[in-house]
This record gives structure tokens, sequence and C-alpha cells, in this order.
């Protein structure tokens, strides 16, 4: 009896050995794969599935032997979801951190300064890593949607380049540039100059939008707000191009019209005087700066050079020559 105990104690000892050095040599043995895998944890998937899912795919040997790994290590029930770009150099430990980590693969949309919502909305609308939620769905509902009912989306999403992971609902990642531009603009206002004939920061959004369509060379943007600037404070209209053709939408043929210069839209500052009711666009970092500190001097116009700079008078007579230098010569 007591060497058939033995027998089977020692049987045993040899299974236990044997089992301990697969799971060491499994913890060691690399992913087997030649090349970079693309592997995607679903929502709510837990390391027991996406265990078996692997080892299916033929990525790891022995499911079992990750699963007690993760129970052992205590990471188990701390997979996240997302999407992982598994290496031929990773090993089961490496594998299960990766997972743990939620170090996903990123993907990036570039949100252009000057844009107009339009082209915001057809860009997210492009994006094939975002899950689109907003089809069909007008601005007004974006907007309330996004917990700002009844306010115009046009200037609200701050122009940068968003990095973000696969499956990220449009409406969240256009409330991550709501809120970037929130967060601009609310600086911005903060190291305002004083005596501006701007009351709110809204209103040195729709200037600052302005400022970004006019400005061709980056040295002129305080410049440019300098001259806006002074004409508000004398009363005079704006008359600047970028608003008539915002007000024109999609009519804009890539020309402006004496007919267009008259036509009265709510944008159109040759015709009203003031600001814009909304922004025409989205302004960068820059432009905002440039909005509440623009550059001192005399200037109230300014003309295209032809090569993205400017020519700036102080008088009409002075404005009329350059116009007829830059523009009628041109």
């Amino acid at each position: 009896m007591n060497r058939v105990i033995g027998l089977l104690v020692l049987v045993a000892s040899l299974l236990v050995g044997w089992a301990w050095m697969a799971y060491k040599a499994f913890l060691t043995t690399p992913l087997t794969i030649s090349e970079s895998t693309i592997y995607v944890v679903e929502q709510g998937a837990s390391l027991a599935s996406v265990a078996r899912d692997l080892e299916q795919a033929g990525l790891i040997a022995n499911a079992q032997h990750l699963q007690w790994y993760g129970r052992y290590t205590g990471q188990a029930s701390k997979i996240r979801t997302g999407e992982y770009r598994l290496t031929p150099d990773l090993v089961p430990d490496t594998l299960l951190a990766l997972l743990v980590s939620g170090r996903s693969i990123d993907y990036s949309l570039t949100l252009l300064e000057g844009w107009n919502i339009r082209q915001i909305r057809a860009a997210v609308a492009a994006h094939d890593a975002l899950e689109h939620t907003l089809r069909g769905v007008d601005d007004a509902e974006l907007m309330t949607r996004l917990g700002r009912e009844g306010e115009h989306p046009e200037g609200r999403f701050f122009p940068d380049t968003y990095r973000f992971p696969r499956g990220m609902t449009d409406l969240d990642f256009l409330r991550r540039a709501l809120n970037t531009m929130d967060r601009e603009l609310e600086a911005a206002w903060a190291e305002r100059a004083e005596g501006l004939p701007l009351k709110t920061p809204y209103e040195a959004l729709i200037l600052a939008s302005i400022v970004e369509k006019e400005t061709g060379q980056p040295d002129e943007r305080e410049t440019i707000s300098g001259v806006f600037t002074r004409r508000l404070q004398k009363g005079m209209k704006l008359q600047t191009d970028p608003t008539v053709i915002y007000g024109m939408g999609e009519r804009f043929d890539g020309n402006i019209r004496r007919k267009d210069l008259r036509e009265d839209t709510p944008y159109n500052t040759y015709v009203h005087f003031g600001l814009p009711p909304t922004p025409i666009a989205m302004p960068g970092r820059e432009a905002l700066r440039a909005a509440v500190n623009p550059a001192p001097g005399k200037a109230l116009y300014f003309v295209s050079k032809g090569d993205g700079s400017h020519a700036f008078s102080a008088t009409l007579k002075e404005h009329n020559a350059a116009v007829a230098k830059y523009q009628l010569k041109r």
C-alpha cells in the first residue's frame, strides 16, 4: 500500500513539476507572430475571453496559463478596452501589461485654423476611426447634444491636432475641441489689453475669427487686429471681405462682385456697423491673443499685396494709392 501511495506521490510530483516547467516556459515564449498585429479588446471582454481568443488566433500557446498568470499578479480583472499593437517581441507578461495599461493605438485628426463649421463636420464625418453618431444631425441639435443649446457652432471648436483611440464618438471628439476653445478663449481674455471695444469674450472670438481669415503672414496678426480695433473705436464699418464671403455661404464661387458688397446679409460688414453676429471661422491661439492685444498704430486700412502680406495705410488717400499699386496694377 505504501509503495502505491509513494508511486502516486511521485507521479503527482512529476506532473506538477512538468506543469510548472511548461508554465515557466510559456511566460518566456514570445508571441507566435512575425510582424505587428492589431488586436482589439472589445467592451466588456474578460481576461478569460481574451486569452481564449488569443489562443484560437495562434498568438499564444495556452490560454489557461495566461489566466493563471493574470490571477497570480492580480491583473485578471484590469484589462482595458482598446485597440492594441502586438509585436513579435512581446511575451505573455509584457502582453498582459500592455492590455492592462490601456495604451491602445492612437489616431489623429487635425482641425485647421480658419476652417468653418461645415469643414470641421466634414473632416470628422470622414474619419473612419471615429464612431459616427451625428449623421443627419443639424448644427442646432449638435450644440444641444453638447450641452450648448441655442449657441451658434461657428468658431466654437479649437483648431489643433487631436489624438484619440478607435471607437471614440464624433460627439466626444467635438466636445474635446469645444472645451479646448473654451479654455483658450478664457486664457486670452484674461490677458486682454485695456480699453478694447470688446465687451465679452464672445466678441473677442468673433474678432479673432476675422483676424484669422484676413491674415496671410503670421507676424501681421496684431497689426490687422489693430486696424479693426481702431475702426470699431471710431465707429467705422469693418469692411472686411471674409465676412461678406461667409454671409454668401455656399454661393461663393471664388469672386466677390460689387453687388455682393451691397447685399444686406447679417455678415456684410460693408453694410452693417460693428462686428458680425457670430464668428466666421475657427481662430487659432495666436489669432485669439492678437484680437485682445492689438498692435498700436494709426493704420485704418489695409490691402493685399498679392503675396500674402498687406500694405497698411492711415488715411483713405494712402489706401487708395495702395489699392492702385497692388490691386489695379495686378
